[in-house]
């Protein structure tokens, strides 16, 4: 019953393309499933490559090949040979001729036109590595799943992700890619966009500006101060502050501040804890990301203020 169910859905494929060895009864697909059945090939009924959903897509020879010693094993030969391309196990194709099958029907999309010489392409990964095609449901390509097979390689984004402050990622409001074009791209990390912060402004778009005092750090990368797979410090922070702050700035010291926000001279600047101990520069400094507060005297204190 179930290679008749099988044989069924698959279908009678293409014709002519086997020679003589496939000239005769079954051919294509409803010849595989006479052989393979459940046990090394599952129900693909309502997946994307099976022939009940669309009749015009591939079928078994389009991407394993012909193959036409491996569908009628010739008479003077003691073992099966394997089909003309095979994409696991041991007789496997490497890993970019694996994916030169699957890009001869999907280059035409546009997601995948940097795929040549990216991150995932440059690591020997194929597209089956994350993909399975021998399934109804691929779990790279649900919401709710498709981190559990990014997090087979990036384990660390996995720990940085289960911190207390995250993008919902583990709460399937998100997804890795969200933000990252795993087929490639032309901005860094494998952002969807040509840049880290215009990634970021697809969602945080009241981040993006122009503001009258921009601040510089923001600008150039949002990661110079957040941490976007999760963070132990709210609003997925490097560090807290003031001490992310003082990174870059000098803290304000024993010596006062002055009339225009700014250490009085002959402060040694130095980060003694009793000065920012309990404290915050977000007490002040409300909008870390650029402020129109105007400034008629000197426009860096005025920086990120109400």
């Amino acid at each position: 019953m179930r290679i008749k169910r099988l044989t069924a859905i698959f279908g009678l494929c293409l014709f002519g393309l086997l020679g003589p060895a496939w000239s005769a009864g079954e051919t294509g697909a409803a010849l595989c499933v006479t052989c393979h059945d459940e046990e090394d090939l599952p129900d693909m009924s309502r997946s994307a490559h099976g022939f009940a959903v669309d009749k015009r897509v591939p079928d078994c020879i389009t991407c394993h090949g012909p193959s036409p010693t491996h569908a009628k094993k010739p008479a003077d030969v003691k073992e099966r040979p394997h089909p003309d391309r095979m994409f696991i196990r041991q007789f496997a194709l490497p890993a970019n001729e694996r994916s030169a099958v699957c890009l001869t029907c999907h280059a035409k999309d546009p997601k995948r036109a940097l795929w040549a010489g990216s991150q995932h392409d440059s690591a020997d990964l194929a597209c089956n590595s994350c993909h399975k095609i021998h399934a109804n449901r691929d779990k790279i390509l649900n919401k709710a799943t498709q981190t559990e097979v990014c997090y087979t390689c990036h384990k660390q984004q996995r720990a940085q992700m289960n911190r207390p402050s995250h993008h919902p990622v583990p709460e399937g409001k998100m997804n890795c890619s969200d933000c990252h074009n795993v087929h490639g791209s032309a901005g860094p990390k494998l952002a969807k966009r040509d840049s880290i912060n215009a990634t970021c402004y697809t969602c945080h778009a009241e981040k993006r500006g122009p503001f009258v005092h921009q601040h510089e750090p923001v600008a150039e990368d949002c990661t110079n101060c957040h941490n976007v797979h999760g963070s132990s410090v709210e609003g997925m922070l490097k560090a807290r502050a003031p001490m992310l702050c003082q990174q870059c700035h000098t803290p304000h010291a024993a010596g006062g501040i002055g009339a225009v926000g700014v250490p009085n001279p002959g402060s040694s600047g130095k980060n003694v804890a009793n000065l920012w101990q309990g404290r915050s520069c977000l007490n002040c400094h409300t909008q870390v990301h650029g402020s129109n507060n105007p400034s008629t005297t000197n426009p860096t204190p005025q920086l990120m203020l109400r």
